[in-house]
Formats: structure tokens, sequence, C-alpha cells
């Protein structure tokens, strides 16, 4: 509560900067905007920036120090009973007193409740240094930067760079994350592969990931092979794909090239809500009502179909992913050149004939990087699979059967109360590292298409 009344603060300072660095720059220039290089608004973003970088700055660095320093001094602060435990103990005794001043639970001893008034006490004090600095800082650049503003002063030129530093940061952090994030998987996957041989978990056939985690504890030795897991996967983002890919183009075509301007403006955000309902709901929709259908539907005919089978997960799972396919098909068959379409009737070719082989072949790319991303929605997917489809790991072809995908085994792998030195919670790593090749491989794909077939038009 405190840091958001400091948050608050800040943005009242900052509009209050904006504003006064546009009167000020109106009051040198005497009036008249053509006198100034930049425009007004520059010399109050110019302003701007000056009251709230400074204190962001100060306020990032203390979120970030903060932990370590109260640790420090609470820790040093201890009696020298307490403060030479192991590390291990003196970590959860430190976690106990922060529990004890920052949730109110109850101390267990007086040299708890004792530490934790001292870890609230320094905290409240920190906190009142760091949001004063704060504050002065921002009245000082408020004061500041008004100084500085001059008919001459080219405040564009200046807070464009502070821009461009800003998204530079940005991307050079977006990708620092993805670096860390493939590391972080290849590193743990090593050590996965240091238990189990990379050519049985990528081709061995029975998957069976419960391992004993005491020598004197009965368990099975475990079985990682991957590829009923694989084949899962792509069972049922295969069905979800027939399910999507003829209904979304079609749709796309539709609302492109047939439907009236009111109907689409209609139908196609009810259309992309399917996007946005959460893969939960979807999954109790499948649990409850596909699977059910799917079952009685086979037994009419014959069929034994498990309670939960692959195709109810499929066919839901292609209902979710339209949404990926019609939306960016449309986009894509909007945006082929009207000339195409003119030039193509001119020749004598009737609708259907203009959109078989003008329309579709000019938006081939960007309707395959649809598709394409459509599938690559639907392995990453794992609520539906978890409720519709279970968990056996069953290596199989057949849609009516149980099935498991990556996602939901990661899921599972992870769930609970997991020691990250067995094999079975590293086989989530191994997991992941295998999806996150697959996706990127599927992209790489559609960007080959998409250069291969690119077509430019004047």
């Amino acid at each position: 509560m405190q840091l958001l009344i400091l948050t608050a603060a800040l943005a009242l300072l900052v509009v209050f900067g904006y504003a006064s660095g546009q009167r000020r720059a109106l009051a040198v220039a005497g009036g008249n905007p053509r006198l100034l290089h930049s425009l007004p608004r520059y010399h109050g973003h110019f302003v701007a920036l000056w009251c709230g970088l400074p204190a962001l700055l100060v306020i990032t660095a203390w979120l970030v120090l903060e932990p370590t320093l109260l640790r420090l001094l609470v820790t040093n602060a201890l009696p020298a009973e307490m403060a030479d435990q192991p590390a291990e103990r003196l970590a959860l005794f430190y976690n106990e007193i922060r529990n004890v001043a920052r949730h109110g639970h109850a101390a267990t001893s007086d040299v708890v409740a004792d530490a934790a008034r001292h870890y609230a006490g320094l905290r409240q004090t920190m906190f009142m240094a760091v949001g004063s600095l704060a504050l002065a800082l921002a009245m000082a650049g408020v004061v500041f930067a008004r100084r500085r503003v001059s008919p001459d002063m080219r405040a564009r030129n200046r807070v464009e760079r502070v821009v461009a530093v800003f998204l530079v940061a940005s991307s050079t952090v977006a990708i620092f994350t993805t670096i860390g994030i493939v590391l972080s998987l290849l590193f743990e996957t090593l050590r996965f592969f240091q238990f189990v041989p990379v050519t049985e978990f990528l081709f061995g056939t029975s998957w069976s990931p419960q391992i004993a985690m005491r020598a004197d504890q009965v368990g099975s030795s475990g079985a990682f092979g991957a590829v009923p897991l694989f084949a899962g996967t792509l069972l049922i983002a295969g069905i979800a794909m027939v399910v999507a890919v003829p209904l979304g183009l079609l749709a796309a075509v539709y609302m492109a090239e047939y439907a009236q301007p009111r109907f689409r403006s209609v139908v196609k955000p009810l259309l992309e809500v399917l996007a946005g309902i959460p893969t939960v709901v979807y999954g109790f929709f499948a649990a409850l009502t596909v699977a059910p259908f799917v079952r009685d539907a086979g037994a009419m005919l014959g069929l034994s179909v498990a309670s939960e089978s692959a195709l109810a997960a499929g066919l839901v799972m292609g209902i979710m992913i339209i949404p990926f396919v019609s939306s960016l098909s449309d986009d894509v068959i909007t945006a082929v050149p009207r000339s195409l379409r003119e030039g193509a009737y001119g020749l004598g070719a009737t609708k259907s004939e203009t959109i078989k082989q003008v329309v579709l072949p000019a938006a081939l790319p960007g309707i395959v990087g649809s598709i394409l991303l459509a599938a690559s929605r639907a392995i990453g997917e794992t609520m539906i699979v978890v409720m519709a489809a279970g968990l056996a790991a069953n290596l199989t072809a057949n849609p009516l059967e149980a099935v498991t995908t990556v996602t939901t085994q990661i899921v599972t792998l992870l769930v609970g109360d997991q020691e990250f030195d067995s094999p079975k919670t590293l086989a989530a790593f191994a997991l992941g590292l295998a999806l996150f090749v697959i996706t990127l491989g599927l992209n790489a794909i559609a960007l080959s298409i998409v250069n291969k077939y690119r077509e430019k038009y004047d």
C-alpha cells in the first residue's frame, strides 16, 4: 500500500511536470509556439522525464537491493547462538521472522518477535528514506528541467533519444530473457541426461516417471521414453487442426469476400471471442459435454470409446483455435490488392475463380503462417488435455483412446513438493526443451514459406 501511494504521488508529480514544461515553453516564446524549435508538448515531455526517471531509478534500485539489505541487517542483529547456525537453518529462521513481520504470523519465541519488530522498523525506515529521496529527486528534476527550457532547446531530439534508449533496453531485456529461459532449460536437461540416456528419452516407447526417492522405498525404477507423449501431442493437435483449418479458412473467405460489411462487423468480433475464453472453460465443456457425447455416439455405433479420449480433446481444441486461423487469414485475404481482383474480373473470371486462382495464391504465405501459429497453439495447450484426454501415456493412433501430451506431463511432474535432483522432476525440463524445439521448428518453417512465396505488389 505504501509503495502504491508513493507511485501515485510520483505520477501526479510527473503530470505536474508535463503541464509545467508546456506552460514554461509557451512563456519563454511569448505565447507564440512558432518561435520554439520543438512543440510545447515535447518540452512538457522533457520536464516529465527529468521528473520521473531519476525517481524511478531510485525506487527500482531499492526494490532490487531491499531484500538483501534487510536480510544482512536483521541476521547481523541476531544473538550469537542464532547467527551461528548453518546457512539452511538460518534461512528458515529468517523466513519465519519475515512472515511474522509482514503477514502477522504468530511468533514462536521472543527472539523471533524481537527480530520481527527490528525487521519491520528497518523496512519502514528504509521506505521512508527511499520515498523522501525519490520525491526530492522528482521535484529537483522539475526545477532543473524547467530552467533548461528555451526557444532554441531541441526538446524533441532529447525526448526521442530517451525513448530510443528505452526501446533498445526493452528489446535487450526481451532477448536476454529468452536466452535465460533457453539456457535454464538446457542446463537442467543436461542434468537429466546424466541419469537417462538421450536415446531412451527420444526413442523409448514407455513413459512411467515414478521413481523411488530413497533406497528403502518401494517404487518404480522409472521409464522415460517420450515417444508416447510426442505421439499423443501430435494426435490431439492433428485432430484440432482438421477441425480448425477448414472451418477457419472458409469463415475467413466468406467474411472477406462474400459477407456484407454490416454482417462482418458483427460476426468477426463474435468469432474472435472464442480466443478470449479461458481454456479451463473449454476443458469443462470437453469433459462434461463433448466427451460423454463422443462416448455415447461410439456406443451406439458399437465402438469402444474411453471416457477420456483424444477425439474429445481434439474437437474442443479445434474449436478453440478457429479464431487463430480465421482472423489472421481474413486479414491477409483482405490485404490482397483490389487491382488483382479487378484484373481477374476484366479477364472474365467469376468471383469463385478469382478467389481460388488469384486471391488465395496471393494470400498463401499469410494463410500458412496463421495455420502454423494455430498448430503451435494446439501443441502447447494443457488444460483441455488434462480434463478431457487424461494422463495415460498410451502409444496409439486410435483417437478413441485416452492419451496424454508433453505439456500435461510437464504440469504433472512439477505438481506438489518435488526435489530437483531426481530424474522425475528433471524430465519436465527435457520435455520443455523438446517442446521449445518443436515450436521453434514450426515458426522457422512458417518464416521460410512466407519468404519463399511472398509477392510484393505496387
